[in-house]
């Protein structure tokens, strides 16, 4: 038995489907989610979620918001959420120096939180692209 996903970020639903288990990184660590889960609330991590249907796995990076579990239905609000097939990883890899330039170069507190930010979103972003080629040459 399934359970309905939507993934919606403010510019557009990324996704919304019927699918089996959903893993995805929370502030509190990484939860897997099954159909007839508990009803949870919870704030997301930057990360990969992975949703798994028909024992495929498919990676999606996403960056802070909300998940909700009510019943068989899983609702998430992202900031941010791509697909692999919409990651460029050419900007990612350049996503990922200037952030790590940006840390080396932070003068306060608040740079450093914000570098540390989008490095983690730039490596992310760089995993599920890199996830997303070893799929395909299987």
């Amino acid at each position: 038995m399934p359970m309905h996903l939507e993934i919606v970020t403010a510019e557009r639903v990324v996704l919304s489907d019927e699918v089996d288990q959903i893993n995805a990184p929370t502030r509190d660590g990484r939860v897997g989610i099954l159909p007839k889960h508990e009803s949870l609330l919870t704030i997301l991590d930057t990360g990969e979620l992975t949703i798994i249907k028909g024992g495929e796995a498919t990676p999606l990076a996403i960056s802070g918001g909300f998940m909700e579990v009510l019943g068989n239905r899983v609702t998430i609000l992202a900031d941010t959420a791509e697909r692999a097939d919409e990651i460029d990883a050419a900007r990612a890899e350049q996503a990922r120096l200037r952030a790590e330039e940006m840390l080396r170069e932070s003068k306060s507190r608040q740079d450093q939180v914000r570098a540390e930010a989008e490095l983690r979103l730039a490596l992310t972003r760089i995993k599920v692209a890199e996830l997303q080629k070893l799929r395909r040459r299987r």
